[in-house]
């Protein structure tokens, strides 16, 4: 049987790991609103006439996407940093981190099933496919919401996998009961 300490360190840890869970949700949810934030600035720029901005941030965002017009949210007569497909996978990471807590504990270390992150793969896939196949043309609706359904799925398994690394640093950081 454990000993009060030992109690007494068990409730101090899962405390210490509560409070560092929320702050990686926190932490989170700030990058990505950042990083879907970002991808609307580069229109707004563009429009304002700060080229440098523009452009600066359409090259960044070329590393990571093809920006290409047609399958691209055009803002103020210019297009997002990202396209339609890219923006919803952005998106959707904010809207699952900002929905995660309404259903589930952020400081809840077990991982849903993965077969969900694999359902949540389906749509893009269809969508993808049968356009490269010639069989139905895509839009930017199917892209976008494509992309919004695998970003909010990603999004709910990186929180579970922050709250397990906070368990973690939490009991490496707890000090040894004495007397044991």
């Amino acid at each position: 049987m454990g000993s009060n300490n030992e109690k007494y360190r068990n409730s101090e840890v899962r405390e210490s790991a509560r409070r560092l869970s929320h702050k990686f949700w926190l932490l989170l949810v700030v990058l990505v609103t950042v990083w879907s934030v970002l991808i609307i600035v580069p229109p707004i720029a563009a429009a304002n006439e700060a080229s440098g901005t523009a452009s600066g941030l359409y090259s960044f965002f070329g590393y990571i996407c093809h920006q290409l017009p047609d399958r691209s949210f055009f803002m103020l007569g210019h297009k997002f940093g990202v396209c339609s497909r890219c923006s919803g996978v952005y998106f959707g990471l904010v809207l699952g981190a900002l929905a995660y807590p309404i259903f589930r504990s952020i400081s809840d270390v077990r991982p849903l099933p993965i077969f969900w992150l694999i359902l949540s793969m389906i749509p893009i896939t269809i969508d993808w496919s049968l356009t490269m196949l010639g069989i139905w043309e895509n839009t930017y609706f199917t892209r976008f919401t494509t992309g919004l359904v695998l970003g909010t799925a990603c999004s709910v398994y990186v929180i579970p996998a922050l709250s397990e690394l906070s368990h973690m640093l939490s009991l490496r950081n707890t000090p040894p009961i004495e007397g044991t």
